[in-house]
């Protein structure tokens, strides 16, 4: 039996929420300080750059123990999921109705290829 810790839906999670935590940080410091060269030399770039390397290796994972298909359907829709909650709760960015109904259906897509 697998330790949960290294299930590959458990590390696909994982890896996702790792992915959104960087994509966070860019429109955060992007929002703040702009796109420029100089932010080659800043920490939150390294810190951003680091986040998603270990990323990129949980992905590859993932890839060994779950199809491409279904690996990237919920990357996709934890994805969806993950940077609407960081962006409503941290960044108050505001949704049309529509929209939040597509994020629901993004669970519910989660929900089927995840036990299915």
């Amino acid at each position: 039996m697998k330790s949960l810790a290294l299930h590959p839906l458990v590390v696909l999670l994982g890896t996702q929420v790792l992915y959104t935590t960087s994509d966070f940080m860019g429109r955060f410091f992007m929002r703040k300080y702009g796109f420029d060269a100089g932010m080659l030399t800043s920490g939150w770039f390294w810190g951003y750059q680091a986040i998603r390397q270990i990323a990129m290796f949980g992905q590859l994972y993932v890839f060994a123990h779950i199809p491409l298909g279904k690996t990237m359907a919920l990357l996709g829709a934890s994805s969806i999921v993950l940077s609407n909650v960081l962006g409503f709760l941290f960044l108050r960015e505001v949704l049309t109705p529509a929209a939040y109904a597509g994020v629901i259906l993004a669970v519910a897509a989660i929900l089927v290829m995840a036990f299915r």
